[in-house]
């Protein structure tokens, strides 16, 4: 049976690394992939960024309002026909941008169509708040892995503070803004980030 996987971590963890990894060796054996992300996420313009310097476009964006499974069975035809192969694995990219029915339909086309769809992303805002997308799929994935990153004081990073323009670490504001577009973000471990950015909302 194919499973939805969800690979978290703190921002900074080497997701969209560890995702342009695991493409890679999809199509080191001859299989196919279709890369995707939410159309919110405009870093890289239409683009999978990681740190290290690696990019690649993805197959398709999906916005709030889209059904990702169709988009996804629209995709899948395309690559038979031009290919006359099948789509071995579905690989999601900021999935905490999905909306929580879009998760739902990660998990159809899993169950149903039996592809495998491994998302990664991070859990929690700026403001320890869970995204809609992450809150869903910690709730249906068959599989949780976490990505580890450190603080810069070494210990395990589990936050994610966001900087504005000026340096200072905010707590207010939008639970979306995307990093390099007047905010910047840093991991943080819990007693940094109560240093850095103040108490934790209960």
């Amino acid at each position: 049976m194919a499973k939805l996987y969800f690979r978290y971590g703190a921002m900074n963890s080497g997701k969209s690394t560890a995702l342009l990894q695991v493409a890679y060796n999809y199509e080191e054996r001859g299989q196919r992939v279709l890369l995707v992300k939410p159309h919110i996420d405009t870093k890289g313009e239409g683009q999978i960024v990681s740190r290290l310097g690696l990019t690649r476009p993805v197959d398709f964006l999906v916005a709030p309002d889209e059904s990702l499974r169709e988009k996804f069975g629209e995709h899948q035809a395309r690559v038979r026909v031009q290919t006359g192969d099948d789509v071995a694995c579905l690989l999601i990219d900021e999935a905490q941008f999905l909306t929580a029915s879009q998760v739902t339909e990660a998990l159809m086309i899993a169950i149903v169509d039996r592809i495998p769809v491994l998302a990664y992303g991070i859990r929690t805002d700026f403001q320890t708040r869970a995204f809609p997308g992450s809150a869903r799929l910690l709730e249906l994935a068959h599989s949780l892995e976490e990505l580890k990153t450190i603080c810069r004081c070494g210990r395990k990073a589990i936050f994610n503070g966001r900087r504005a323009a000026d340096g200072h670490f905010i707590a207010s504001g939008a639970q979306v803004a995307i990093d390099g577009e007047a905010v910047s973000y840093e991991s943080l471990c819990g007693e940094c980030y109560l240093r850095e950015v103040g108490p934790i909302p209960a």
